[in-house]
């Protein structure tokens, strides 16, 4: 898809199977595991074998390599392999990836997974300790020495000009908190299940990185995620309801930096979110209007008000009042903030069990869907359909 016109990938190709591992604090097995454990339950669900996958895609950071991930589950040769930079970024763009494969030919079925034990193994809250030598830790060499080496430390900067600019306080940031652990609190899958908070709860939290409480911050997660990517032919044929890829999209922004891009000419906007946006309108026809359920990337509060903006549900600086007034249904999961930190992938499923009708919190007659990727970073869109 390109920045500037409508491309042809839309409407191709489905999501005919999802599967996840239990979220968990400590999972007690490696992460080569968790994925082949997700990607088993994805293929089950979705009707099909492993013997039917001839591509796999997943993140730069898992540290489950494709060939290894097959062999384990017991696939045979694979046509299509790819990974997907940025974090948390890459979630929505593995479906795009896996979609152009099937597109185009260049494979039938395709498996796009993440697995990661980011609790009891690596916790990228805890903030840069070491780090090779690269062009983009150049870009870092100008924040941390200046004691912002953490992910809050880095969004923080941008919420509290957010917060200057538009006349508000760090409350605003509690409507996104409260309305995900509500969500969460009836979702069993949920690691805060049963747990739902209230604004005075969020007032009450300690403080991260002002003007970030610790209930604006993701949690951290061991667990895995995997979806089944096919054709939309192929999709009618199988036992589950269709959920189309109607968008795809990725985007990057001018002074790009992961998560740093301080030197832009405003810090209240997510400009990479922005490119996104255009695109999934553009393709998919579709105006925030049409939007049934928003599946937005919460690794930080702030980032959810603003991504609300960039995608024109509302004007800038109204999120939150625009969240309070729960004129669209967000995160029905529970979101990284009360179902589980997964790179935004659960996100996605989520956003499948909406179409199919199956969500927990399932919202009546839900027909489009949009889930969207990381922020901050060079990023990623969906836009789900139903068929018909």
């Amino acid at each position: 898809m390109s920045v500037r016109t409508r491309d042809t990938l839309g409407g191709r190709s489905a999501i005919v199977g999802i599967g996840a591992t239990e979220f968990s604090k400590d999972s007690g097995r490696s992460e080569l595991k968790l994925a082949v454990e997700a990607v088993r339950a994805a293929l089950d669900d979705s009707g099909l074998t492993p013997a039917d996958v001839d591509g796999m895609v997943t993140f730069t950071m898992d540290t489950n390599p494709e060939i290894t991930v097959a062999q384990a589950c017991g696939m045979g040769e694979l046509s299509f392999f790819s990974r997907v930079h940025y974090g948390g970024g890459a979630a929505c763009a593995t479906v795009q990836q896996a979609a152009l494969a099937v597109a185009t030919g260049l494979a039938e079925v395709v498996v796009c997974y993440r697995a990661f034990n980011e609790r009891s193994g690596r916790r990228f809250g805890s903030g840069v300790q070491h780090r090779e030598p690269s062009a983009e830790g150049v870009a870092l060499g100008w924040s941390l020495p200046f004691g912002l080496l953490t992910p809050a430390s880095w969004v923080a900067m941008a919420a509290q000009r957010y917060l200057h600019t538009y006349g508000l306080t760090p409350e605003a940031f509690g409507q996104v908190a409260v309305t995900a652990r509500r969500h969460a609190a009836t979702n069993p899958a949920a690691y805060f299940h049963g747990r739902p908070i209230t604004l005075a709860d969020h007032a009450a939290s300690r403080w991260i990185v002002e003007p970030l409480r610790l209930l604006d911050c993701c949690q951290e997660t061991d667990g895995a995620q995997a979806l089944v990517v096919t054709s939309l032919e192929r999709a009618r044929d199988l036992p589950n309801p269709t959920a189309v890829v109607a968008a795809a999209a990725q985007g990057a922004g001018r002074a790009q930096e992961q998560m740093t891009s301080f030197y832009r000419d405003d810090l209240t906007g997510l400009p990479e979110m922005g490119v996104v946006a255009r695109q999934l309108w553009r393709t998919s026809g579709l105006t925030p209007a049409d939007i049934d359920v928003g599946i937005l990337y919460d690794h930080f509060t702030p980032f959810v008000l603003m991504q609300l903006e960039e995608f024109g549900f509302c004007g800038k600086g109204e999120a939150a009042d625009f969240v309070a007034g729960e004129r669209l249904p967000l995160n029905t999961h529970g979101g990284q903030l009360g179902e589980a930190y997964l790179h935004g992938m659960n996100g996605i499923a989520e956003g499948v069990r909406q179409i199919r009708g199956t969500a927990v919190n399932r919202i009546s007659g839900a027909r489009r869907v949009l889930v969207t990727a990381g922020t901050g970073v060079p990023t990623s869109g969906l836009v789900l359909s139903g068929e018909g």
